[in-house]
């Protein structure tokens, strides 16, 4: 199944798309795409309706962030190791962790904001898995049964506070439109094996990233696996694994975004996201 938000931005209705790739309206079935709705219990029940009954959407309307009340956004830094090898890090021995804020989140096409005292916007498209089984010291063979769906998720980083301010990566990770999530959540059946997938990134026309995720130093089920010895995982959860090469801040000189720039990016089966870069109002 591939499951969509479509709607203006806080009043979004749930949505699915179907074989022809036309969007139907699941909101006389479900209220919303919850956490609650990606547990195995959750998705059999989705899985049950005929989709060809549901009334067709034949406007052309926003797309919000695929789950409503995310609880958590868990991000794996480092983990492409020519990312490494272009930012001038050492591989690491063990995932590097940190968390991006909710306040992130925005939708698979909306504007992102260069925020006012950023001078080194970044880019970074990764694979994110969205959780649906609770998952806490997980082995790496089960990894995979906590897992409900991928999206796209842009990790926008803002290097001079990720890298030149004290504090840690957090900071350069979270600012409001800085975690683009979607265009859909495509669950785990459908999507197959998530270690086989293109993954590439394009500003202004000119492509800049462009992998496999089967160059993940730790693939998807080490992550869950380590990720849930440190943390619980729970439904709804986002766990976002990294990013390959080609990011604005491995060129010579760096190509920072700025406002004016239009981001694309996508990967395969997951679909693809377009971004406005705006200034910050005011």
């Amino acid at each position: 199944m591939k499951l969509v938000r479509y709607g203006d931005k806080g009043s979004e209705k749930p949505g699915i798309i179907d074989e022809q790739g036309a969007l139907r309206d699941l909101s006389a079935k479900i209220a919303d795409i919850t956490p609650e709705a990606l547990t195995p219990e959750g998705l059999a029940a989705l899985n049950a309706i005929d989709v060809g009954s549901l009334p067709e959407v034949t406007s052309a309307p926003r797309f919000g962030v695929p789950v409503s009340g995310i609880p958590k956004i868990v991000a794996i830094g480092q983990n492409y190791m020519n990312h490494i090898l272009e930012m001038g890090y050492t591989p690491p021995e063990e995932p590097v962790i940190f968390v991006k804020a909710i306040s992130s989140l925005t939708g698979p096409h909306d504007p992102m904001i260069k925020p006012k005292t950023s001078t080194k916007f970044d880019y970074e498209v990764e694979l994110a898995a969205v959780i649906g089984t609770t998952a806490i010291n997980v082995s790496v063979e089960d990894a995979f049964d906590h897992i409900a769906g991928y999206a796209v998720m842009n990790d926008g980083s803002e290097r001079a506070y990720q890298r030149e301010r004290s504090g840690g990566t957090t900071k350069g990770k979270s600012a409001d439109t800085f975690g683009p999530l979607g265009p859909w959540l495509v669950t785990s059946d459908e999507f197959g094996d998530p270690q086989t997938k293109r993954i590439w990134t394009k500003i202004n026309g000119e492509g800049r990233q462009d992998g496999n995720t089967s160059d993940m130093v730790f693939g998807i089920a080490q992550l869950v696996s380590y990720v849930s010895e440190f943390m619980s995982l729970n439904p709804g959860d986002v766990l976002t694994t990294g990013s390959p090469h080609g990011v604005a801040a491995g060129f010579e000189p760096p190509k920072w975004l700025q406002p004016g720039d239009i981001i694309e990016m996508g990967i395969d089966g997951l679909g693809e996201q377009r971004h406005d870069v705006i200034a910050y109002p005011g």
